[in-house]
């Protein structure tokens, strides 16, 4: 099934994975009053090229006319450790499978090398950029994005990148992540409207503590909540008792314990010893808990944590079950949906097709894992449900949104 190409208005939430032969483009609801006008466009500067050169990669027995959508990928394909290597390779095997499933044969992936080594991901952008790269899908760690950046905007292609650290985003770089920011952002929300006003929070002293916990004051306040308390503790040194008790005495109805694996049942037992009634106290989590293990923690019952739609990744896991006889790791849907997005914007002009105003639309478009939408700044907003955690599974508490027109947007 071939890809169905954005409307001219981009008055509607356009499907991913759905167009791809996962399933159908879903339908829309009545549409919206127009949203406010998109930023204008950024004129090109004076060097970049707009048109083909002689240089550029050409598919082979390719009609002189034909332009083909040439698209550079940039993962640590030669990383030093074998867990980067072999998710390099899946998000790859991703990539390709979104690219089979687009039906769209004048797509053509260029991928190139970033081992994590300085200047790697630098030259494998100008690499790409030299075969005449429309846009560019990747890098996957911070360092490099920043690398590739000055790059790609001096020739005004953009970035799909997969890094989380929203410093490196923006002015032609769009983040496909999963960033704590909207997870944290979503699950306050949900708890404040539950009644819970007072929060609290236990952060890691971590880089994605700091981050969680400015999401979290950001969070509480646009919720008109109040934050009653907010302890850090080391999870190297696993101090945790002495934050546990003043937490514990601080009248929170709500506590955000940002932290997975073994280190948050650590957290919990120390509740415990500290008196901490899990059944009038609300916890919160993040993404953090989405591990089929946390199900079974009796600690942890009742607790609501923000994350992807359960089952919205079946059809995606199965086939790529499928096809290379695998589990997928969860970063290998994003490269999936960077591949089906290109793919949906592919039937623009050559040169102007992966616009500031088609990546940026309003309306958003619904990938593997349920809706999301980049901001100008090149952030990502996902639509996420909110899990509550229970013996038997993770059960939906509030599902995830299936449109952003609610949002007043």
């Amino acid at each position: 099934m071939r890809v169905a190409s954005l409307p001219e208005s981009f008055r509607r939430l356009c499907a991913i994975a759905a167009c791809l032969s996962i399933g159908t483009l879903a339908a829309c609801t009545t549409p919206p009053p127009p949203p406010p006008p998109p930023a204008p466009e950024v004129p090109p500067a004076p060097h970049q090229v707009f048109s083909e050169q002689p240089q550029y990669f050409r598919l082979p027995n390719a009609a002189p006319e034909k332009v083909s959508v040439r698209v550079g990928v940039i993962l640590p394909f030669g990383n030093g450790a074998a867990n980067v290597r072999a998710l390099a390779k899946a998000m790859m095997n991703a990539a390709e499978l979104a690219l089979y499933d687009s039906g769209n044969t004048n797509i053509v992936l260029m991928t190139a090398e970033d081992t994590g080594a300085a200047g790697d991901a630098a030259a494998a952008a100008q690499k790409l950029l030299d075969q005449g790269a429309e846009v560019i899908i990747g890098p996957l760690f911070s360092a490099s994005v920043a690398a590739v950046s000055p790059l790609a905007r001096d020739r005004g292609v953009p970035v799909l990148a997969f890094s989380t650290d929203r410093s490196v985003g923006g002015n032609g770089i769009y983040l496909l992540s999963f960033q704590p920011q909207s997870e944290v952002s979503r699950v306050v929300a949900y708890a404040a409207s539950q009644g819970h006003m007072k929060f609290g929070a236990m952060i890691p002293q971590t880089p994605y503590g700091e981050v969680v916990e400015q999401a979290f004051r950001d969070a509480v306040a646009q919720n008109k909540a109040a934050v009653c308390d907010v302890e850090h503790f080391n999870p190297s040194a696993g101090a945790l008792t002495d934050p546990a008790a003043a937490i514990g005495k601080a009248g929170c109805d709500a506590i955000l314990l940002p932290q997975g694996g073994s280190l948050l049942r650590g957290v919990m037992q120390t509740f415990t010893y500290s008196k901490i009634d899990t059944t009038k106290v609300k916890l919160l989590g993040t993404g953090l808990w989405n591990e089929p293990s946390n199900a079974r923690e009796v600690l942890l019952a009742g607790a609501w944590f923000a994350a992807p739609q359960p089952s919205a990744n079946n059809a995606f896991i199965a086939k790529y079950r499928q096809t290379f006889g695998a589990e997928p790791p969860q970063l290998a849907a994003l490269s999936y949906d960077a591949v089906a997005l290109v793919a949906l914007l592919a039937n623009g002009a050559p040169y102007r097709r992966y616009t500031l105003r088609a990546l940026t639309d309003a309306n958003g478009f619904s990938g593997v894992d349920g809706i999301f939408r980049f901001r100008p700044d090149g952030s990502i907003e996902r639509g996420l449900a909110v899990l509550s955690v229970d013996p038997n599974g993770f059960v939906v508490a509030s599902p995830a949104p299936t449109t952003f027109q609610a949002s007043g947007s």
